[in-house]
């Protein structure tokens, strides 16, 4: 158990796994008589049942979101079967949340009543104005293949709103993932948090992936399932395996972490991780492919220089960070875990006060993206005084 106080934000983690202790020892490091929301991060070998209702019961009222994770990013850097939470200072954020609990019929309509009700709800605590004060969080269920669908129709009804989030994992056994809201944990659905506050913030997405001269097509692919059959007009996971030099046997976690895929976008590169490798050698990914799309592959440059160098242009730009909630890949803690790099990246992460998760994906900005490390900075307060 441990406690991190700084102004506008509690954090706190306990790694037991009785589920009424831990709310217990959640609410006595986060309560105080300013507290206004909770965030939270778990993980899936959790009572979540339980879980829910002990931390409904011990928080009194005060409104919870979170969602359940691939692992944790806690005060002491990365962690795993533990519960994360933050708790922020109603005095410094008016935050409000909703659930979209049927994504695959959520349309640009229910996207603009949505994004209408947050803001009207975060303007009636009259904090700070909503346009350029003002950034939205998604946690999205991260095996429901409807991700897409959602941050398309969100992105357009956000307008001007920076927007980042994280899809939900579960300790990477990729069968059940969830999203809390209004008391439960739920599955094929998506919450959106919109933050209101006066505190200088920065949304970012960053990757270390690496492009080279090497190309697959799709050839053969089911959209709807993520799901493609042949690359190069052969059968995806043989033409991928040979590209990469390793029996079709040895495709597993760490080979698609190292060996990662691309789509490129004007000068930029969008990775497109595998999920899985099938019986009839199609492959799985957890993002959108289609036929025809050209995959570039891709291979991992240097981790830590490319968040040290992140972080010090958020410093630069914000000054002393109060807090970065993090939405950082699975597949990106499991390179670092593989080459040995787990402790100076966990260092880092301490010292910038990142509190986030690992995560099945990544969102910014209206896409849906992996192999990144996508979140939001937020500034110390300056010069202000309390309301």
């Amino acid at each position: 158990m441990a406690l991190q106080q700084s102004e506008g934000v509690l954090s706190a983690v306990s790694n037991t796994k009785d589920v009424e202790l831990a709310a217990q020892e959640l609410a006595r490091q986060l309560i105080h008589p300013y507290l206004g929301f909770v965030l939270f991060f778990c993980s899936a070998e959790y009572d979540l049942d339980g879980l829910g209702q002990a931390l409904e019961a011990h928080f009194g009222g005060v409104s919870l979101v979170g969602c359940t994770s691939a692992g944790e990013i806690t005060p002491q850097g990365y962690d795993r079967g533990c519960v994360v939470a933050l708790g922020f200072d109603l005095r410094c954020f008016s935050i409000a949340s909703v659930l979209i609990d049927e994504m695959e019929r959520f349309n640009l309509l229910d996207a603009q009543q949505l994004v209408d009700g947050l803001v009207k709800d975060c303007r009636s605590n009259e904090l700070a104005s909503i346009k350029g004060h003002s950034f939205a969080l998604t946690l999205l269920d991260g095996l429901s293949s409807r991700e897409e669908l959602v941050l398309g129709a969100l992105s357009a009804a956000l307008g001007s709103i920076p927007h980042f989030g994280g899809s939900a994992g579960d300790d990477n056994h990729l069968t059940h993932t969830h999203v809390y809201h209004g008391g439960r944990f739920h599955s094929g659905a998506a919450v959106v948090v919109l933050f209101n506050t006066w505190l200088e913030f920065e949304v970012f997405s960053t990757h270390h992936i690496q492009p080279s001269a090497q190309k697959l097509v799709v050839t053969r692919a089911d959209s709807a399932t993520r799901r493609v059959y042949e690359l190069n007009a052969a059968p995806a996971a043989q033409e991928y395996a040979d590209m990469i030099g390793v029996p079709v046997e040895a495709l597993d976690l760490r080979a698609f972490a190292a060996y990662p895929l691309a789509v490129r976008i004007s000068d930029h590169y969008y990775v497109r991780s595998i999920q899985q490798v099938h019986d009839d050698l199609s492959l799985t990914f957890y993002c959108a492919v289609e036929n025809g799309i050209v995959l570039t592959a891709m291979h991992p440059g240097p981790l830590l220089p490319n968040l040290q160098q992140l972080f010090a242009g958020l410093e630069q730009r914000l000054g002393p960070l109060l807090l970065t909630i993090g939405c950082d890949c699975f597949l990106r803690r499991l390179e670092i875990e593989t080459d040995g790099g787990v402790e100076s990246v966990a260092t880092l992460l301490r010292e910038q006060r990142v509190i986030g998760f690992n995560t099945y994906g990544e969102q910014f900005n209206g896409m849906h993206i992996n192999q990144t490390f996508t979140g939001v900075a937020i500034g110390r307060p300056v010069g202000r005084a309390e309301r």
